[in-house]
């Protein structure tokens, strides 16, 4: 299996992060690739290749351009405006105030483009979401020109980025930038597998409307867990889309005899829609050991889940999201390769 990573994904590293009332070093962190990449290499599943550039142009067919620009001067705005920490959303266009308008004001506008507090933003997050998509893509060219499976060690993760929108650590949807190249090259339906212990509510709100991009998520139920406000089974699409969001929440403990009941399901509903090219968000932070989590997926149930996804029989391309820097991460995202390859006789 081929496997694309690059050091510039690690040039984000963030020194704040607002957790349970409290500013503290980010789970999410460049060391996470060092972890995947160890394991990725003991095991030699597959060759390590750097990403081609692929400028802006797929972005911009999922994100906003205002969006994708702020992004890009945030930094500099933020610091020419004085502020000596990192740049920390503290307002938001709440529903008792405009948001109609995006204020002149780097504050305000941080507060207009992020889902959360949880998010800030530091030297190199740019560059870092444009490694990351960077590599999502590279693996999607890959998959589509050999027909053989790739995995993007991606850095930001992406599935809570929305159209205009950044927050969960995510900035570029790493998977809807793939799912929607994809169907620029000529297939006709594309589908993503979240599979992360967050729901993907970027990726849901992107393909809402939309038909040619079956959307599925495993995740911990919304009402007690991130991003709360998005993720439960009654969201299932609307317009053309409507039945091409599928939702599957479950409560906090939940063990992989009761997860993978679920995958079954999703499993089922790709076979229906006639997907031609799966996409996997591949979030491991479903592993028992996860310090913000709280299923109770064993590190040989990945493995398992693999074998599973084999069974579609379908091109797929893996893109990491989460799964944070405990020393299993590295062996819970390559036993899901390495099911996916026995499997498949990849």
């Amino acid at each position: 299996m081929r496997v694309y990573s690059s050091e510039a994904t690690k040039l984000r590293r963030a020194q704040t992060e607002l957790h349970d009332g409290q500013l503290m070093a980010p789970f999410e962190c460049p060391e996470r690739v060092d972890l995947v990449l160890k394991r990725v290499r003991e095991t030699a599943i597959g060759e390590v290749v750097a990403p081609q550039d692929h400028g802006l142009e797929p972005v911009l067919a999922v994100h906003d351009a205002d969006y994708v620009a702020f992004l890009g001067r945030c930094w500099a705005d933020w610091q020419a405006a004085g502020n000596s920490g990192e740049a920390i959303p503290t307002n938001w266009p709440a529903r008792t105030l405009r948001g109609d308008r995006i204020p002149g004001h780097i504050g305000g506008q941080l507060g207009f483009y992020a889902l959360g507090g949880d998010t800030s933003i530091c030297p190199g997050t740019f560059e870092a979401a444009l490694a990351s998509k960077d590599v999502a893509l590279s693996a999607l060219d890959h998959t589509l020109e050999t027909g053989e499976p790739s995995f993007g060690l991606c850095r930001p993760p992406g599935h809570h980025a929305a159209k205009d929108q950044f927050g969960g650590y995510c900035f570029f949807n790493n998977a809807a930038v793939v799912a929607q190249k994809a169907l620029d090259t000529g297939l006709g339906c594309v589908t993503v597998l979240d599979v992360d212990f967050h729901h993907g509510n970027g990726t849901q709100q992107i393909f809402y409307d939309r038909a040619e991009v079956l959307t599925q998520s495993i995740h911990g139920d919304p009402d007690q867990c991130f991003p709360y406000y998005l993720g439960y089974a009654d969201e299932r699409g609307e317009g053309e889309g409507l039945g091409y969001n599928v939702n599957y929440p479950l409560p906090p403990g939940t063990d992989y005899a009761t997860w993978a009941e679920r995958l079954e399901l999703a499993l089922a509903e790709i076979r229906d829609k006639k997907a031609e090219l799966l996409v996997v968000s591949l979030g491991v932070d479903t592993f028992e050991g996860d310090p913000i989590s709280a299923f109770r997926l064993k590190s040989d149930d990945f493995r398992d889940m693999g074998r599973r996804l084999a069974g579609l029989g379908l091109p797929t391309v893996f893109l990491l999201e989460g799964g944070y820097a405990v020393a299993e991460i590295g062996v819970n995202a390559v036993n899901v390769l390495q099911g996916f390859e026995a499997a498949s006789g990849a």
